[in-house]
């Protein structure tokens, strides 16, 4: 889901036409793949993000100033050092490729001017960001060696190479003739395959939208095609080439799926089609669909958080197997008893199994008792009471073990709930510090560079009454046991893990507190569910135990009700303010 080549030359016209003579007053990276340069020209500010996301690399215009990591990586460090304080002089695509330089100049070294030149190279996996200095790299965003790469290397001091050259046409300067010509050089292959393979950018939205201008199959070939359809397909690059001139930036999405973006409208794909006014108002939504931004240590604290429970999980199913083995320890000691009784029948170290009739059954039935043969009858009968002993003594450690094991699975559960819900540095931080405290993460607590602790989610209700949810066992602790008042109504989804909601209110409508309900199910485990049992209560019944971990509680006088999330809860949702 990102811009062809193509479509990125009316993005590079767009950005140079707004940020050519802009100087740079700032760049922050938000994570290892998202920077943000803040450039300012006269009376306005504006927002450049640079993004090598392979999901959707990008470079673009943003609205809002994003969270920024406290402490800035070594590269950003260097764009600091070589371009704040600079001016762009130029942002510029190579050719059709997808391929975006931004020249900024400097003032170097007794006053000299010194031009550096930052390469957003935006395609796919390999995206990078590269600064160049006369030709020389100075640094990169991805440092690529020769382990990594036999092609291209892309390290400090080493001359900058372009990627490897394709043998396409510029469709924006080469001749309509000439372009038909080499799509018509090999009359073997389909259609799309031979417009993709002459024309320079096109990704296959474009050469879709192409051949669908042009009345034609995309799987013709073509030496099935006439002069009429040759014509066509003429008119057709030269209409596409028309529409990128005068871009009419678009999404086309699907039940909430991103199927395209594109500089022109895409009429050959049916869906819900987005038109933005700009190409970085739709990168800046697209990114926003795609959750492209994800906080730094998010990743590898669900990693750890997943394999902390699939120990957990292992664990407990080897307890409930150990578990069920004590409780059979009866038949140990029946198994003594008799072997106690008939041991003078049978002489040492002779059988394997023997059959004698049980001394607790009344009809007489017989049991068969397995003999370790390298013990003598004494041995075995002793043997079979000490695992009888064994046994009777570890059902109730197992069973203390098993119970838990499962808080730490529910523990550990919204761990990861709390994960999937933080979408800022700040929960992340919090969730650090949990997980140090709990044993799971071994890394020292270094002093935080953030200062302002993350508050709850706020909501208002119709009515104008507060709804606040926490995002993580930290701030769900805060919120009940700090924020809330005694007659505040407590929230949270029965038996599934979820966060705390408390409606900021003595006296809660209905409809108030069905929607506080709705919500509480919104930031559950069972978001997805219906009919979601959802406990409520005055905060004064609600209480901590001693030693218990971040986010657990107990209650009393608690009433349950049952709500499935509706959709005008978007609408609400939509209100959030942090």
């Amino acid at each position: 889901m990102n811009l062809d080549g193509f479509s990125m030359r009316p993005l590079t016209l767009e950005l140079e036409k707004i940020l050519a003579g802009g100087r740079v007053d700032k760049i922050t990276q938000q994570n290892k793949a998202n920077l943000t340069f803040t450039v300012r020209q006269p009376g306005k500010t504006f927002l450049l993000r640079l993004s090598t996301a392979p999901q959707n690399p990008s470079v673009h215009l943003l609205k809002r100033a994003p969270e920024n990591l406290p402490e800035p990586p070594t590269f950003c460090m260097v764009l600091r050092k070589n371009l704040e304080g600079g001016r762009i002089s130029a942002i510029r695509q190579h050719e059709l490729d997808r391929i975006i330089f931004i020249d900024v100049d400097s003032i170097g070294a007794g006053g000299r001017i010194q031009t550096f030149t930052l390469a957003a190279e935006l395609i796919g996996k390999y995206s990078n960001l590269i600064l160049i200095s006369d030709g020389q790299i100075i640094d990169a965003l991805k440092k690529i060696g020769t382990n990594s790469s036999r092609v291209r290397t892309v390290l400090p001091n080493q001359n900058y190479q372009l990627p490897p050259a394709q043998d396409k046409l510029d469709i924006f300067s080469a001749d309509a003739e000439k372009i038909l010509a080499r799509i018509q050089s090999d009359e073997t292959l389909r259609l799309d395959k031979a417009i993709m393979n002459s024309c320079q950018g096109f990704g296959p939205h474009s050469v879709r939208e192409t051949i669908f201008l042009a009345g034609l199959p995309n799987d013709i070939k073509i030496s099935a095609l006439d002069v009429a359809d040759l014509l066509s397909l003429k008119n057709s690059l030269i209409e596409i080439r028309d529409a990128a001139k005068n871009p009419t930036p678009c999404m086309i999405e699907d039940a909430g799926k991103i199927l395209a973006i594109s500089a022109v409208k895409l009429d050959y794909l049916r869906g819900n089609v987005k038109i933005f006014p700009t190409l970085s108002e739709l990168l800046e939504t697209a990114d926003e669909l795609a959750g492209s931004y994800v906080p730094p240590d998010k990743e590898k604290f669900s990693k750890l958080v997943n394999n902390e429970l699939r120990r957990a999980t292992n664990k407990i199913s080897v307890l409930e197997e150990e578990l069920a083995a004590a409780e059979n320890a009866d038949d140990w000691r029946i198994r003594a008893d008799n072997l106690s009784t008939y041991r003078y029948r049978f002489k040492d170290h002779a059988d394997e199994k023997i059959s004698v009739p049980n001394i607790y059954s009344e009809s007489g039935e017989e049991i068969s008792i397995p003999l370790d043969r390298r013990l003598t009858i004494a041995a075995n009968v002793q043997a079979a009471y000490k695992k009888y002993d064994k046994l009777k003594r570890s059902t109730k450690f197992i069973a203390e073990q098993i119970e838990l094991c499962r808080a730490e699975i529910f523990y550990l559960e919204s761990v990861a709930h709390s994960l999937t819900a933080s979408t800022t540095l700040a929960d992340i931080d919090e969730i650090r510090t949990e997980l140090i405290a709990g044993g799971y993460l071994k890394e020292t607590r270094k002093k935080s560079a953030l200062s302002k602790k993350p508050q709850p989610l706020k909501f208002f209700a119709p009515d104008g009454t507060e709804i606040l949810v926490g995002k993580n066992n930290s701030q769900n602790d805060r919120l009940t046991f700090k924020i809330a008042a005694p007659d505040d109504l407590w929230l949270h989804t029965k038996d599934i893990t979820g966060s705390h909601v408390i409606i900021r209110s003595a006296h809660v409508s209905d409809e108030t507190l069905q929607l506080a309900a709705e919500i509480a199910a919104h930031f559950s485990k069972a978001q997805s569910s219906s009919k979601v049992p959802v406990d409520y209560v005055q905060c004064r019944f609600v209480k901590k135990p001693s030693g218990a971990k971040p986010g657990f509680v107990i209650f009393t006088n608690q009433r349950t009700l049952y709500v499935t999330p509706s959709d005008d809860l978007k609408n609400i949702l939509a209100q959030t303010q942090e």
